[in-house]
C-alpha cells in the first residue's frame, strides 16, 4: 500500500479504487476520488496527471488516460493524450469504461437524461398521425424505448397503440 496518492503523490488518507474490468487497485486521495467518481472540472490540481500518466504502473497509466479523457476539452489534456503512449493492450483497457462519444443522449423537456424503460408524462397534447386520436397532456407513458438513430425520438404505449413521441414533449417522472 502507498503512504502517498499513486496519482497526485499528495501525502493524506487514502481510499483503494478498484479499476475495472481487470483486477488491480489504485490508492487515490479524495481530490482524486472525487475526480474519478464525479464530473471532473479543469484545476491546478489535475496537472498532477502530466506525471502519472508515464507511471511504471499500468493502472495508474489507466486511471490518468480516463481523467485525462474526462478534462479532454482542455487544450493541456489534449495534448497529454495526444502524446502519451499505452500498449495496445493497456489502452484497450483505459478505453473499457469510457464513453461512447457518438452514443445519442436523449432528454426530455428539462433536460433530464431518459434511459430506455423510463416512465414519462405528455406535457401538451398531442395529435397522433395515423392513430385517429389525441395523446392527452399529463398521459403516462411507462417502459419508453429509445430511438437508436435519433436522440429527439421516443417509444411508447398510448392507448394500446404504439407510438414515436418528440423528447420535447415528455417530462421524466419518478
Amino acid at each position: 500500500m502507498s503512504a502517498t496518492c499513486e496519482i497526485c503523490s499528495t501525502a493524506t488518507s487514502l481510499t483503494a479504487h478498484s479499476m475495472a474490468p481487470r483486477d488491480a487497485v489504485v490508492q487515490l486521495c479524495e481530490s482524486c476520488l472525487a475526480g474519478v467518481k464525479g464530473p471532473i472540472s479543469d484545476a491546478p490540481h489535475w496537472q498532477c496527471l502530466n506525471e502519472a500518466i508515464w507511471s511504471e504502473t499500468e493502472a495508474v497509466k489507466v486511471l490518468a488516460y480516463r481523467l485525462l479523457f474526462g478534462l479532454k476539452s482542455e487544450a493541456w489534456a489534449r495534448d497529454l493524450l495526444d502524446i502519451a503512449y499505452l500498449e495496445p493492450d493497456t489502452l484497450s483497457w483505459a478505453e473499457a469504461d469510457l464513453p461512447d462519444e457518438n452514443a445519442l443522449i436523449h432528454r426530455d423537456s428539462n433536460g433530464v437524461v431518459l434511459a430506455a424503460g423510463d416512465a414519462v408524462v405528455l406535457i401538451k397534447d398531442l395529435p397522433v398521425k395515423g392513430g385517429g386520436f389525441t395523446a392527452k397532456r399529463g398521459t403516462a407513458v411507462r417502459n419508453i424505448s429509445l430511438s437508436p438513430d435519433n436522440e429527439t425520438h421516443i417509444e411508447g404505449r398510448v392507448n394500446g397503440q404504439q407510438i414515436v413521441i418528440l423528447t420535447q414533449f415528455v417530462k421524466k417522472t419518478g
